[in-house]
């Protein structure tokens, strides 16, 4: 296992990560930092970084390289994008970083930045069509995929703090929204590949901006879960956002719950570039909704560091590789969770005439399978909870939140404990009677799943389902004395037939 140490050197803020790496392409975040710099803060005028963002850059990066040290980090990755790319002082910038903070920049094309970005959302969201929008301090990149193969990609000469410096003063707040919906609209007329997306095209938003869109409308629906990644906000949703802030003054702005209080006066500017790339092909668009991609260009540079193969293609399993990443990283048995996964869909398939669930359930099933016992690395006693919470905020890439939701309540019921005796109410209130009924029916699959390897012997290989009256009878296929196996799973004798209204026998 190696420690990496990736900085990016935004226009608005410097974020540092620190991951553990691991062979077969498995990475875990183990720290970060974020401070708001605004290097490219008055480089409008002529070009220049100005000395005091420099020295405010240069106490950062100090700061920043006081935490990786202290990880005894393997290998340092520091990047800097449209600020620096731009600056008339680059290199004299460059030079002094490296001379006082021993870090060596490396400054990114505009191509270079962009596919990072590309690597980042195409490896942790299971989208197979997608335009990602990454809105910067200094720049916005649209980037325009099919099929998961890169098409082609724009890079606008500005961001959201360039565009707040550009306008400011010009009249109302809502009508420098207004100029600057103008001015964004009229720089993406180039842009011809966005008149030729396909309809199942998602719009996809990265950036700091974009995750506090997120968290605000979060806030606004009391939303149960505080997590970016993978979260939906409805087109409607967001004009509603936009049309409220927009005539909204900064002090009031930053008044608004789920908001930094650091981003407040860039946020508009922010809103406004978003809300126009979204009108320019909402109407090509099936799906009217933002998602919001919690990986971006640091994540893309720790999938290209750890498995250098997404240069080439990406990763084809994007949810089994966040599930094993999670068994890696919680020392699990893999092994047991494998068989388990195995058993569960086995009787899934031969219980459908019963539960008649489609396969949006076996993606919910998987995880919850899989990862049932990683709670025990917490304690074994009430593990089930344990994994419940820690599936809850995994941020697993490749799931969709509500189903991630669905698998950490399944992953609770692999235990003895009922939906009403978990403490989850403000979860379940996501989910209509028919998705409960399911939670329930897979909570007992998987009870059942892991008592068939009570032993972790693998004894029983096989199983078949007869549906006789008011009975079913599970027949196993074994390889030994599998009494311990059976006797445990007739322990879900009575949550067995709550669920699928039949009593259980196993032979």
């Amino acid at each position: 296992m190696t420690k990496i140490a990736i900085i990016d050197l935004g226009s608005n803020s410097a974020r540092l990560v620190i991951a553990e790496v691991r062979e077969g392409g498995y990475f875990t975040v183990i720290d970060e930092l974020k401070e708001p710099v605004r290097l490219g803060q008055d480089m409008e005028i002529d070009g220049f970084l100005r000395p005091l963002r420099i020295s405010q850059t240069i106490k950062t990066l100090r700061t920043f390289r006081a935490l990786y040290e202290s990880h005894d980090v393997d290998d340092v990755l520091a990047y800097a994008t449209a600020a620096v790319r731009r600056a008339k002082n680059q290199k004299s910038f460059v030079e002094e970083v490296l001379s006082a903070c021993g870090i060596k920049l490396i400054v990114l094309s505009q191509e270079e930045e962009a596919l990072l970005v590309y690597y980042g959302v195409i490896n942790s969201l299971d989208v197979p069509k997608g335009l990602i929008v990454d809105i910067g301090g200094g720049s916005i990149k649209i980037i325009h995929y099919n099929r998961r193969v890169l098409i082609s990609q724009e890079t606008l000469p500005f961001g959201a703090v360039t565009l707040t410096e550009r306008f400011a003063g010009l009249g109302t707040p809502e009508e420098r929204s207004e100029i600057i919906e103008k001015y964004v609209a009229e720089a993406i007329e180039g842009a011809n590949f966005l008149s030729n997306i396909d309809a199942d095209t998602v719009l996809v938003g990265v950036g700091g901006s974009i995750r506090n869109l997120g968290k605000i409308s979060r806030r606004l629906k009391k939303y149960p879960l505080e997590m970016a990644h993978n979260y939906i906000v409805p087109f409607d949703e967001l004009d509603t956002i936009y049309d409220t802030i927009k005539p909204l003054e900064t002090d009031k702005v930053m008044k608004i719950k789920g908001l930094s209080s650091a981003r407040a006066d860039i946020f508009p500017a922010a809103l406004s570039i978003i809300s126009t790339i979204k009108n320019k092909v909402c109407s090509t668009l099936a799906h009217k909704e933002l998602r919001i991609g919690g990986a971006g260009l640091r994540e893309g540079a720790l999938f290209k560091y750890a498995s250098p193969t997404v240069i080439e293609k990406p990763i084809s399993d994007i949810l089994g590789h966040g599930i094993y990443n999670m068994l890696y990283h919680f020392n699990m048995n893999i092994k047991h969770a494998e068989h388990v996964f195995d058993l569960s869909l086995q009787l899934f398939r031969q219980l459908k005439v019963l539960h008649k669930l489609g396969r949006i359930h076996l993606r919910i099933m998987r995880v919850a399978s899989m990862l049932h016992d990683c709670g025990s690395s917490i304690k074994f006693y009430d593990h089930h909870k344990h994994s419940m919470y820690l599936i809850l905020n995994s941020n697993l890439y490749g799931m969709p939140q509500r189903d991630l939701i669905a698998a950490a309540v399944v992953a609770g019921l692999h235990s003895r404990d009922s939906l009403e005796t978990l403490d989850i109410v403000k979860y379940l209130e996501l989910f209509d009677e028919n998705m409960l009924d399911a939670i329930r029916k897979l909570g007992v699959i998987i009870r059942i799943a892991e008592s068939f390897d009570r032993s972790r012997s693998g004894l029983i290989t096989g199983i078949s389902c007869d549906i006789l009256g008011d009975s079913v009878i599970l027949r196993t296929k074994t390889t030994g004395d599998c009494t311990l196996e059976i006797k445990d799973a007739m322990g879900a004798f009575n949550e067995f037939r709550r669920a699928f209204k039949k009593n259980l026998d196993i032979l």
